[in-house]
């Protein structure tokens, strides 16, 4: 590999810089030197967003191993900025004056599809408060090249009341700038620093006291770092850890994670964690109420017995009555690979376990053979929110009936299998006072489902159908999707036309496709006023 040296320059081995005039493109020096076969010293950046031309050789001679195949780059000197001060940054975000770029950004539209530039009323008195910095409160400097505090003595007097600071994407990488800034600003309880690379040391403890927000989303933070900090964070009670390549949970000294007294959310969306081993780790946590796992690499979930926590951490003292997660009220595991129904099952064993996202999970997708959202509800006891959708009492109520319905619809005489398969299912029968394998409830009471209609509406979709006014017939429960498209050839007189039916769910994001002319409305879980999407096929 060819030698790195450090003429008289401003620029450092490790030292992270921006490209000149676009603040967002940022990197790392890798290299400073002379090319073969070039003139002049030249900058080698492996860049953050791996947009670059090669890996840090060229013409077969390695200069820098650069993260990715084409992650680096050479610039010349004059190319890069290393950014400004925090200060500096202060001014020209709330004391400059907007760009040409950024006022030709400001237009609208007009009949004639002309730009008119949009002028704003008061723009004068609201810049004329933002410039009185001892007034701030909450300061956004995202994407402004900062790369050092400048004076810190002066921090603390020009912002003594700011309470939320925004840093993402800006150049920071020690954390001791980081102390520096949060003991300067004693008002300052919430701090975001996303996509800014920190440094991997940390060392000695830092002035984060105040502290109860902290966003380090892409940072390149590790489970061990936030071991250490978290000694540091004697207020925290909001930790965002998204897309740090974390896969491990790795306590300090237990087997379980301890401290965090007052932490209520966890966010540890997109990284790479696999087994649920790792999230039990934080199951001792008491103030915990919040857990975001969306796009992770979970495939299967389950809540531990006494016997069971004992095997898994059996030199951790617990707490209390010892079960995990005792104050969990949501978990979001949105993008994984769940394709059970036992992890589904389970989410009733958190005893406060009301809202839950389960979206982008086989389990959960009825296009790659997971269960709608019916089913969901009914199988889940105590969830509120599904996919950020209330569960109403009016919805629950109709999604276990029209459960009971499905589940006795199969009913192939082993019942111990039923039983093992659904564990709500004789509960929920019973609940509803369902007689038989063929029985619903209707206004005055138990009724035989076989001499019960449901009412679906039927409404036309297909482009060359044409528009029909939706149809409303009340059907035996046994009607298979074969007979039903027979009768939506007759009820809206269609010839010569090969059908698709799809049921249409309530906060479904997708119809269902009925696919099996064989089966009936009943084992779809079609129930009481259901709506039928007819459609043509392509």
């Amino acid at each position: 590999m060819q030698d790195s040296f450090q003429p008289q320059s401003e620029f450092r081995l490790g030292q992270r810089v921006h490209f000149v005039g676009d603040p967002r493109r940022t990197g790392t020096v890798a290299f400073i030197g002379t090319l073969e076969g070039y003139s002049g010293t030249w900058v080698g950046v492996d860049w953050d967003d791996n947009n670059g031309k090669h890996d840090g050789s060229i013409n077969g001679v390695r200069y820098f191993q650069a993260k990715s195949e084409r992650s680096g780059s050479f610039v010349r000197v004059q190319n890069l900025s290393i950014g400004i001060s925090l200060l500096q940054a202060l001014d020209l975000r709330y004391r400059g004056d907007s760009t040409k770029e950024e006022e030709d950004e400001m237009y609208v539209l007009s009949a004639s599809d002309k730009r008119v530039s949009v002028q704003f009323v008061g723009k004068d008195l609201i810049k004329d408060k933002l410039s009185r910095f001892e007034e701030l409160t909450s300061v956004s400097l995202s994407y402004m090249g900062v790369s050092s505090l400048g004076d810190p003595g002066q921090i603390g007097s020009v912002l003594p009341n700011l309470k939320q600071l925004d840093l993402t994407g800006n150049l920071l990488s020690d954390w001791k700038d980081i102390s520096t800034l949060c003991d300067q600003l004693q008002a300052l309880v919430a701090i975001i620093l996303s996509n800014n690379l920190l440094s991997c040391e940390i060392s000695g403890p830092l002035q984060l006291k105040h502290i109860r927000i902290l966003v380090l989303n892409n940072t390149g933070i590790t489970w061990m770092q936030v071991e250490i900090l978290k000694h540091s964070l004697p207020a925290i009670e909001e930790l965002h850890l998204m897309g740090n390549n974390i896969s491990e949970v790795k306590p300090e000294s237990s087997s379980m994670v301890e401290g965090f007294n007052l932490l209520r959310l966890l966010n540890l969306e997109n990284n790479c964690i696999a087994e649920w081993n790792e999230i039990l780790k934080l199951g001792q946590l008491r103030s915990l109420e919040q857990i975001q796992l969306n796009n992770n690499k979970l495939s299967h979930i389950f809540y531990p017995n006494l016997d069971e926590l004992h095997e898994l951490f059996g030199d951790v003292e617990l707490q209390g009555d010892c079960f995990p997660f005792q104050n969990l009220r949501c978990l979001f595991l949105g993008g994984n690979n769940i394709d059970d129904l036992a992890s589904i099952d389970v989410l009733n064993s958190f005893p406060n376990l009301i809202d839950i996202r389960l979206s982008e999970n086989p389990i959960a997708d009825p296009m790659r053979g997971g269960i709608p959202r019916y089913v969901l509800i009914a199988r889940l006891s105590k969830i509120q929110i599904i996919n950020g959708s209330e569960v109403t009492p009016r919805e629950r109520r109709d999604s276990e009936i029209r459960y009971v319905r499905m589940v006795m619809s199969n009913l192939d005489g082993n019942r111990e299998e039923t039983f093992r398969l659904h564990p709500r299912f004789e509960e929920l029968k019973r609940f509803y006072g369902i007689e038989d394998n063929r029985a619903s409830v209707g206004p005055a009471g138990p009724q035989k489902l076989s001499s019960g209609l449901i009412s679906i509406t039927l409404k036309c979709v297909g482009a060359s159908i044409g528009e029909k006014p939706p149809v409303t017939k009340k059907l035996p429960p046994a009607t298979s999707v074969g007979k039903l498209k027979m009768l939506c050839e007759s009820f809206f007189k269609l010839k010569s036309i090969k059908l698709k039916l799809y049921l249409q769910e309530e906060d479904s994001p997708m119809p269902i496709l009925l696919e099996d002319d064989m089966t009936s409305l009943m084992d779809l879980g079609v129930g009481n006023e259901s709506n039928i999407l007819v459609d043509e096929e392509s």
